[in-house]
């Protein structure tokens, strides 16, 4: 329904979600340089995420393991001892799916279910589309349980799912709204048809993360978007109820949930950018990131290309590495002189030097 909407250009955008895209814009750009710069820096970033992910995305929905398991749980292969870790590590799995092949995964009602199966474990119906329906209830202190949010009936599911995907593709060919907020659209729709009997709130959290990359945002990688969502949990279940009112008569106001995933997005942005500037280079990693600016390299090139290659590295350094890859007969030196060339033998190989 948010998706139909945004058929056409919205009349208007919040101040708030355009401030967010432009200084999600800034971001990015900041992310790429970081990439680049850092790369050694970032191993202990991705590890502690996917652990993070894992467990918050999970605890969210109330499904939790032992603390001194964790780390067993999301990276070891011992035997799980309940439906709880297992749903833990298939999170785990799904994350390292669209880690490795976020760029290639596109997103289909395929990848929606495959996404599925895996956070829940492959257990029971994972994968599979609702068989009743699974209206949101919520209890109510003095007034017991009451229907929060009436989804999509199952026979209007597969329909509906269908609908979903191709208008995804459908607003990034014609761009009707910026790519980040049909991102929120799509989300907001996701979980008010709640395709699936369990599990829905984690697929959706995988499939911003899947969107993202989409879009060129890789924070994810490196810093939990789950963590800050579980951080944050209140203002996500009350801007999910107040832009899922009026969803089935298209008369709600998406602006409240989009707003919320594009601040989680920012959040994480800066996050990164303080959490590479504090966590200590490990040692040769600027080595390291010279030797990989010289294997990017093909042909003749000089000393003033590493240099803009490895931001933060000193002059010194680069050439010390030079030095040490001629008498390892890796490089060449073609042309001496201020503006000297250099270029890669046949026996260049990549590693600390």
């Amino acid at each position: 329904m948010t998706l139909r909407r945004f058929d056409q250009p919205p009349a208007s955008v919040p101040t708030a979600t355009s401030w967010y895209l432009a200084d999600l814009g800034e971001a990015k750009g900041k992310q790429e340089l970081f990439t680049k710069q850092s790369p050694q820096k970032l191993k202990a970033l991705r590890e502690h995420a996917l652990i993070e992910s894992a467990v918050s995305s999970n605890r969210i929905e109330g499904v939790e393991v032992d603390a001194a398991r964790v780390g067993t749980v999301v990276f070891g292969k011992a035997l799980l001892r309940d439906r709880d870790e297992e749903e833990v590590r298939g999170y785990r799995q799904a994350l390292e799916l669209i880690h490795t092949r976020g760029a290639e995964l596109p997103i289909t009602e395929d990848t929606i279910k495959q996404l599925h199966s895996l956070s829940r474990g492959g257990l029971g119906d994972a994968g599979e589309y609702k068989r009743q329906d699974n209206d949101i209830i919520e209890v109510i202190p003095n007034r017991g349980r009451e229907v929060r949010f009436r989804t999509v009936r199952v026979a209007d599911t597969p329909a509906f799912m269908a609908e979903l995907v191709e208008r995804w593709d459908a607003v990034l060919r014609t761009r009707t709204v910026h790519p980040l907020v049909a991102m929120g659209a799509f989300n907001l729709d996701f979980l008010c048809v709640h395709p699936f009997r369990d599990g829905n709130g984690r697929t959706s959290r995988l499939l911003f993360q899947l969107q993202c990359y989409h879009l060129g945002f890789e924070v994810g990688r490196y810093i939990s978007l789950e963590r800050l969502i579980e951080q944050n949990k209140e203002r996500y279940y009350e801007t999910l109820k107040l832009s899922s009112d009026g969803w089935h008569e298209g008369k709600h106001d998406p602006w409240p949930y989009t707003n919320y995933l594009l601040y989680t997005l920012l959040d994480a942005s800066k996050e990164f950018e303080r959490r590479v500037g504090e966590t200590a280079a490990p040692k040769g990693s600027k080595t390291e990131l010279v030797l990989s600016a010289i294997d990017r390299r093909s042909g003749n090139f000089h000393v003033a290309d590493l240099q803009r290659d490895c931001p933060g590295v000193g002059l010194d350094l680069i050439r010390r590495v030079l030095k040490q890859k001629q008498a390892d007969k890796q490089v060449i030196c073609v042309t001496k002189g201020r503006n000297a060339q250099w270029q890669k033998t046949a026996t260049w190989k990549l590693g600390t030097t």
